[in-house]
């Protein structure tokens, strides 16, 4: 009994610990940053899945599987599928999109057309030797995954918000958080899943 006293006791200490180590680090992290543009003090405030991924435990690779779920449901409910129920555009606007990362920078105006900046984390299209890791290549994508009903929803889900299907995606929520437009993202749809495309040559 007395060593389970103990062990709760430690428990309490490390808690309080780690909270006082949170509140810390979030009047540290609010008071380096300045508002300035568009970049209001408001980018600081974090959502239920901000929270849930920055946490350390879930960093760990211990975090709670059904407070995961939960939040992968909320996201996905927060996707909206295209207006007009039209999910493909231009695919050569589509690669303009994936390579631009303008956008959304104190320098901006409020009115700045933001770029996808897909290349980023993401091979696409061959031809282009600059491109990043973090995700997945996405060469082929539509010519390996065809074009079906599922597919096309799944990706434009993806695109609209990756923590829907993966709660602590790198992927931004670029629908969500109207990073792109509606046209803007059937324009990288196309760049992905249409078969003129080149992605899919």
């Amino acid at each position: 009994m007395k060593k389970l006293h103990l062990l709760v006791s430690a428990a309490l200490v490390v808690a309080a610990t780690s909270t006082v180590a949170q509140s810390k680090f979030e009047k540290d992290h609010a008071a380096s940053f300045n508002a300035k543009g568009i970049a209001g003090m408001d980018r600081l405030d974090r959502d239920d899945t901000q929270k849930f991924c920055s946490d350390p435990v879930t960093l760990s690779g211990k975090g709670d599987a059904k407070k995961r779920e939960a939040i992968e449901k909320a996201n996905m409910a927060t996707i909206k599928q295209p207006s007009d129920g039209k999910y493909l555009g231009d695919w050569k606007e589509g690669e303009k999109i994936a390579q631009s990362g303008r956008g959304a920078t104190w320098t901006d105006k409020a009115d700045t057309v933001n770029g996808g900046g897909c290349y980023n984390c993401h091979q696409i299209n061959k031809k282009e030797i600059s491109h990043g890791n973090i995700g997945p290549s996405l060469w082929n994508y539509g010519k390996i995954r065809g074009n079906s009903v599922d597919v096309v929803q799944y990706t434009w889900g993806k695109i609209y918000n990756a923590k829907a299907y993966n709660a602590c995606s790198n992927m931004p929520r670029m629908g969500h958080y109207k990073l792109l437009t509606e046209d803007q993202m059937r324009h990288v749809m196309a760049l992905l899943l249409d078969p003129e495309s080149p992605v899919n040559k």
